[in-house]
């Protein structure tokens, strides 16, 4: 990989983080053709991503949100925590909900789904290295959808009871299901019961998911 020591102004630098080695070069081949656009670094991985301190000379950084190891979801994160001024935007196969909302949440800026045209991708680019957010029209449709949804009937907060909000605030301080059950005094088969059933009010299939809702929709602070 080649290492720069000072970018013209000019240049929007970019770095790719892609465990696809073929997309990832397909992504380079179609950004390297744009004059103004300089592909400083590419990673197969989160892992690799942070151990280069190059990364945080990036004005844009396309994350894949499905990554081997750190996931995406979590890698944007560690990203922004190393290199707060980051512009990252996310990169997908699909465009699952809940993981676009915990991207989001976790500082992402912007989200595409790997079939983009071309040139809404380095569209995309430009208005992000320019303090925008670009999202693609299907996952900008879903971000308004479930705004609309949460502002409207019964929120969240309100098909949660009392005792499945509080084992989700123990979840979101990083308890074992044992600590949570001892908080309160169930058996660990009773909170798996709870929990089960905070994943289903809340749509989601993880512990991480679900906390990141629960922030999301002010279930809990």
């Amino acid at each position: 990989m080649p290492k720069y020591t000072s970018l013209p102004e000019k240049l929007i630098s970019i770095s790719i983080v892609e465990d696809n080695r073929y997309i990832r070069q397909g992504w380079v081949a179609a950004l390297e053709a744009v004059d103004d656009f300089l592909v400083l670094g590419e990673y197969g991985s989160c892992e690799a991503a942070l151990a280069d301190e190059q990364i945080g000379q990036s004005d844009v950084v396309v994350l894949d949100i499905g990554l081997p190891g750190i996931p995406g979801t979590e890698g944007v994160k560690a990203l922004l925590e190393k290199h707060p001024n980051l512009a990252i935007v996310m990169c997908t196969v699909h465009d699952e909900s809940d993981k676009i909302f915990t991207a989001l949440t976790n500082g992402a800026i912007g989200y595409l789904v790997k079939s983009t045209p071309p040139d809404e991708f380095i569209q995309a680019i430009r208005t992000t290295a320019a303090g925008g957010s670009f999202m693609s029209p299907d996952i900008a449709r879903k971000v308004i959808t479930s705004f609309q949804t949460a502002d409207s009937g019964q929120s969240d907060a309100e098909k949660l009871d009392e005792l499945e909000v509080i084992i989700l605030s123990e979840l979101a301080k990083g308890k074992s299901y044992r600590d949570a059950a001892e908080t309160v005094h169930l058996s660990i088969d009773g909170v798996r019961y709870r929990i089960q059933s905070i994943y289903r009010k809340l749509q989601v299939h993880t512990r991480s998911e679900a906390v990141a809702k629960g922030y999301q929709r002010k279930i809990i602070s």
